[in-house]
């Protein structure tokens, strides 16, 4: 299958390297992106929104017959729900990785610290320790040397969905830092959080203990999570 991964904030395409060999070893098309602004830390961020990248994912469904497979991480999980809003006929299945669905007005995290247009990764202290389990002082270093500051408006916009057919594609969600059962207690207590989540009819849970950036700390078995999520999905 075509399986397009949309990286989390601060993260380019080359995020995803150490987590595709499995995929592209049984046979996939793997085609990770770079979302705009993101290019380089010199690129313009101005004017970029959470529409921008959520346009840009769908320009890359719109470019191949079949239905496609979306990957997406932290914040990319709000963006590949925008299309599969926005392309409900065209995606097989979603995978959240150590994220989940955005609903409507939602939006992905509005109190990181800005600069002008751009979200700088922050200092480390900013993040609770559950996100920096297993990220080692080498893996921190190598994350902030890569990192792209975020366009501001991504993380700022508030989600729009108009069609109800996203909640009839199948989504797995890949829990990181937080046990599925925390999410599925969340739902049936109908917790806000989780709302939009437990509208989607097929979900799928797979436990993967690390922090929030397990393409980092765990990448052979988020690769094979992926995977295993693919071919649930293409019969395989």
């Amino acid at each position: 299958m075509d399986i397009i991964l949309v990286p989390g904030f601060w993260l380019d395409a080359s995020s995803w390297a150490e987590v595709t060999p499995p995929l592209i070893e049984a046979g996939h098309k793997v085609y990770p992106l770079t979302l705009p602004g993101l290019e380089s830390a010199d690129a313009s961020r101005t004017g970029i929104g959470l529409r921008t990248h959520i346009d840009a994912v769908v320009a890359k469904i719109d470019s191949f017959d079949a239905p496609v497979v979306l990957v997406g991480h932290s914040g990319g999980g709000a963006i590949i729900h925008g299309a599969v809003d926005a392309r409900p006929d065209r995606v097989a299945r979603a995978v959240y990785v150590d994220s989940g669905p955005l609903g409507e007005g939602g939006v992905i995290n509005d109190e990181l610290p800005a600069d002008g247009d751009a979200i700088p990764l922050p200092p480390w202290e900013l993040f609770e320790d559950a996100d920096l389990t297993d990220l080692t002082d080498e893996l921190r270093a190598m994350f902030r040397a890569r990192a792209v500051p975020q366009p501001r408006a991504v993380a700022q916009d508030k989600q729009h969905l108009r069609d109800e057919r996203r909640y009839e594609v199948p989504a797995t969600i890949i829990a990181c830092e937080f046990p599925s059962s925390m999410l599925t207690e969340m739902i049936a207590g109908g917790h806000p959080f989780v709302a939009e989540l437990g509208r989607v009819r097929d979900v799928d849970y797979v436990d993967l203990p690390t922090g929030h950036w397990p393409q980092f700390t765990k990448p052979a078995a988020l690769g094979a999570a992926i995977l295993a999520a693919v071919e649930r999905t293409s019969g395989s």
